[in-house]
């Protein structure tokens, strides 16, 4: 866990867009979206599929892991970033395993959406061919609870939509938001409702404001002084940027959570195997 992190949460893929690898991405990490939670009773909460997940597949299915019989994934969207690491989730090939997938769309749209990627001449193995039991469900609008932690949904303002998600328990409220672009005048105000008052909020940090304003107007991602903004508005204890920038290396996103600590103090960068 990273030590301003006292939470469940662990990041295991904090980039947007694609993968990136080099020793100026090392500190933060190059996999596209993924992060995971224990509840209180055990149960693992996934959010989003991104190539992050092969490495929590690996560790879960390790000596060191807890590999439950049922895990759960939360899918923001079906953008390409958020879902391609899944065709490599060791779990998902494992016939002792139950996978649930949740999302704001119809079941049967999930399971479709998921068959196509792993379908045709995308890969070798069907969607359905793999061998652990696969259940859809989409998100109800008063939330659900799994394993002690209530999760619910919020929309956010993305091509093709995309959700936040809020998981609450005895001892912290963690609202996840990777994929938002936010108004052109003022904040997102329900986005700020639905966070408020929150012990960690992780947001849509892609662009700088300069890039932003130069051309990226319309793209679906905000920057990290949207997200100091929320964060202040929501009245959250801490805010971690997220779905990073592909293009920004190591430096550049210190430079970016220095300048968003003038704005918010308690603001982290988001790092792989911490959160």
């Amino acid at each position: 866990m990273g030590e301003n992190n006292k939470s469940n949460l662990v990041f295991w893929g904090v980039r947007g867009t694609c993968p990136v690898s080099g020793e100026n991405r090392n500190k933060y990490g190059g996999h596209t979206p993924c992060s995971s939670l224990e509840t209180p009773d055990g149960s693992i909460l996934i959010i989003d599929a991104g190539t992050g997940i092969k490495e929590l597949g690996d560790w879960l299915m390790s000596d060191m892991g807890k590999m439950p019989p049922i895990l759960h994934i939360f899918l923001t969207h079906f953008h390409i970033d958020h879902i391609m690491g899944l065709p490599f989730f060791g779990p998902l090939y494992s016939q002792d395993v139950r996978v649930i997938f949740y999302s704001d769309i119809l079941p049967e749209e999930t399971e479709k959406h998921l068959s196509g990627f792993m379908g045709g001449k995308y890969f070798p193995i069907l969607f359905k061919q793999t061998q652990s039991e696969k259940i859809f469900h989409r998100m109800p609008k008063g939330g659900l609870a799994v394993g002690g932690s209530h999760i619910s949904c919020c929309p956010l303002n993305h091509p093709q939509g995309s959700i936040a998600y809020k998981i609450q328990d005895e001892n912290n409220t963690i609202v996840i938001a990777t994929d938002t672009e936010h108004p052109l005048h003022g904040i997102d105000q329900k986005l700020a409702d639905f966070a408020v008052g929150s012990d960690m909020l992780v947001y849509d940090a892609t662009f700088t404001p300069a890039e932003y304003q130069a051309d990226r107007v319309g793209w679906g991602h905000s920057t990290w002084l949207e997200g100091t903004k929320l964060a202040k508005q929501a009245g959250v204890k801490k805010l971690f940027l997220s779905h990073l920038n592909p293009d920004h290396q190591d430096s550049q996103i210190d430079d970016i959570v220095s300048l968003a600590r003038e704005e918010f103090l308690d603001t982290y960068g988001a790092k792989e195997r911490s959160g």
